[in-house]
């Protein structure tokens, strides 16, 4: 649907994330964003035409699915750098998950501003990129699963209010999304599909779990495969989409659940979210790409900056340029020793793929099933 009158993809960042960390000790104290940022730049792939600094929201705008208590409430930790025990109980804020930090609301605010903004610039044909986004576990009244707020949500409110009416969200995070299928819950003009990997953290997402009929959840089984991605999106995602006839389609693109990061057990190359990423493009004309979960610094970081290549049209290379390189051989984690080489010379991970199992064609079938 995207033809020559289409703006050139534009990407949302902003220096915050360089900076910002949850914690020593917590899954999301390596840097993410700024890693895609810079190896896009390093790559020559993102001119400053095409790049724009994401807003702060203003609380008030956040208010179009939080709480103004719960909004309060997170301005109020981020000033004292504390929280009371019955805040920490209503609300989440302070817990291992969600801890206290010095940018606990800027940061999430600053995420959130970028997916409001990019839902006001879809008013038009176009494909907005943005990696901070994507926390999809943020609840009206609380912090949830490393999500203080919940962009995606805000995002898709904000395409509404700029004129799209069908809204087509596909989550491929390893993690199910479940404070997007609250929010959208039974709304007709809103399909939900999400690929998770099952029994994992936040337990929900089961596969009879139909949200009152616009949502698709596939639960899949630890060591899902580049082959297996490729089956599901060629059964379910890409016909689903195809069908619903959407105006707007929001890829919560996580990375995950590729096979090096420590919070799943899938088995997934960049490869496979790419081809989603790809395929997904021409379905609507307005498109938003969003980040989420990836803990492992190098895989992320390359993951979110091939996303970006292929939104621009880029040649992803077969061994990286030196610039691009250095960005990747800077970075440390505490959990692991030294990378694997081609973590830090190569963008493209090698095609993992297999056998596609039979509880994926089951599970696929029942899914296909419902009318």
């Amino acid at each position: 649907m995207l033809d020559q009158g289409v703006p050139p993809p534009l990407f949302l960042g902003h220096e915050i994330y360089r900076r910002s960390s949850y914690g020593p000790w917590h899954p999301l104290r390596v840097p993410r964003v700024s890693t895609a940022t810079d190896l896009a730049r390093a790559l020559g792939w993102l001119p400053r035409a095409q790049f724009r600094t994401s807003p702060r929201a203003k609380p008030a705008a956040l208010t179009a699915w939080h709480t103004p208590d719960y909004i309060a409430a997170l301005e109020r930790a981020e000033a004292d750098q504390a929280v009371s025990d019955p805040v920490r109980a209503r609300h989440g804020l302070g817990t291992v998950s969600n801890p206290v930090f010095p940018e606990m609301f800027r940061r999430p605010a600053t995420s959130a501003g970028g997916s409001l903004l990019a839902g006001e610039l879809l008013a038009d044909p176009g494909v907005i990129y943005h990696p901070a986004g994507g926390t999809h576990h943020g609840l009206p009244d609380r912090a949830n699963g490393f999500c203080y707020l919940n962009d995606p949500v805000l995002a898709m409110l904000s395409l509404r209010r700029a004129g799209a009416t069908r809204i087509a969200y596909v989550d491929i995070d390893a993690h199910h999304c479940d404070g997007v299928e609250a929010a959208f819950a039974g709304d007709a003009d809103t399909l939900m599909i999400s690929v998770h990997e099952e029994r994992r953290w936040p337990f929900t997402g089961a596969l009879e779990d139909d949200a009152g009929g616009n949502a698709f959840n596939l639960p899949v089984p630890k060591g899902f495969n580049d082959s297996e991605m490729a089956m599901v999106l060629d059964a379910l995602i890409l016909p689903r989409v195809s069908d619903f006839r959407p105006d707007a389609v929001v890829l919560q693109c996580g990375a995950d659940a590729v096979l090096e990061d420590p919070l799943s057990r899938l088995a997934l190359s960049n490869n496979a979210h790419w081809s989603v990423v790809g395929a997904l493009r021409d379905l609507a004309p307005r498109y938003l790409v969003l980040g989420g979960g990836g803990y492992n610094p190098w895989t992320v970081g390359r993951l979110w900056a091939g996303v970006w290549g292929i939104l621009a049209g880029a040649e992803v290379p077969d061994r990286l340029p030196p610039e691009a390189r250095e960005v990747l051989s800077v970075l440390t984690w505490a959990r692991r020793g030294a990378p694997e080489p081609a973590l830090l010379t190569t963008l493209r991970d090698v095609p993992r793929e297999g056998q596609i199992r039979p509880d994926i064609r089951e599970r696929l079938a029942v899914l296909a099933s419902r009318t």
